[in-house]
């Protein structure tokens, strides 16, 4: 057995002075990843530091024409929050298809982007509702957030603390589930701007992680409708194809997720 200081912080600033003093540091969320690489002995940190009782990471505001989710919220508060399911359905409704009831009640919002999981659902809400995630030292555009597998632009230490997401005139998410971890085998999620703008963004699918569809978003600028996708190719070029399934296979469900959260978005 191997020896690890466990922390407890009260804030994000002690937090942060803690991460610097160990030698090698390790954040804790909801421990979803962590502790089960811990426990296979992949990963043995000098200091784990829990964020999840830092009163400043928890909670959900309005905040002019969009909404703040803070970095310890859970999956559940998401899904069941009357302020989310005012200003964006579509999220709360992704929140309510993570994992199961144990994994929604521990998990939070900024484990799983900081993480950025390739079959990880909210990375795909984040990238297509044009989100910003903010940190202990900065703001970072979803664009500019998501690097590649397991690769974010979060630099050493720095701290998710929240999510500021705009409220769009349509969204809507729907996934493929993994049957086995629900993970997604392959999960869309669409969102149209008050402007007409549409981005969409494609998780499970990719083999550099989340990932923004041109060839669906030209489509449904053009035409917001399940049927304007039906004559839609998406390239298998960079898709994953293992046991799960093909590129093609996946390649197939990035149109099918499509259509059913453009019908789900209205």
């Amino acid at each position: 057995m191997y020896e690890t200081t466990y922390h407890r912080p009260a804030s994000v600033d002690e937090a942060a002075a803690l991460f610097a003093k160990g030698s090698d540091s390790k954040y804790l969320a909801g421990g979803h990843t962590l502790l089960p690489v811990m426990k296979q002995r992949l990963a043995s940190p000098s200091d784990v530091i829990d964020l999840g009782k830092i009163k400043d990471l928890v909670g959900i505001e309005p905040s002019g024409a969009g909404i703040v989710i803070k970095a310890a919220t859970t999956h559940y508060d998401v899904a069941n929050s009357d302020a989310v399911k005012k200003a964006i359905p579509a999220l709360a409704h992704l929140a309510s298809l993570i994992g199961d009831p144990q994994v929604r009640y521990r998990g939070t919002i900024g484990g799983s982007i900081a993480n950025n999981d390739p079959a990880a659902d909210y990375p795909a809400a984040v990238l297509a509702l044009g989100a910003t995630i903010k940190t202990n030292k900065r703001s970072i555009a979803a664009d500019e957030f998501f690097k590649g597998l397991f690769t974010t632009a979060l630099a050493d230490g720095e701290i998710i603390t929240a999510v500021s997401f705009p409220v769009q005139a349509k969204a809507g998410y729907s996934k493929f589930p993994n049957p086995a971890s629900r993970f997604a085998l392959t999960g869309v999620f669409v969102a149209k701007t008050p402007a007409g703008d549409v981005r969409v963004a494609a998780t499970g699918a990719s083999q550099n992680g989340v990932m923004r569809v041109p060839a669906i978003e030209a489509a449904l600028k053009a035409n917001w409708s399940a049927g304007a996708l039906d004559n839609v190719t998406v390239s298998t070029d960079g898709l994953l194809s293992d046991i799960h399934g093909s590129s093609a296979y996946r390649a197939n469900l990035i149109k099918v997720m499509a259509q059913r959260a453009v019908t789900a978005a209205g």
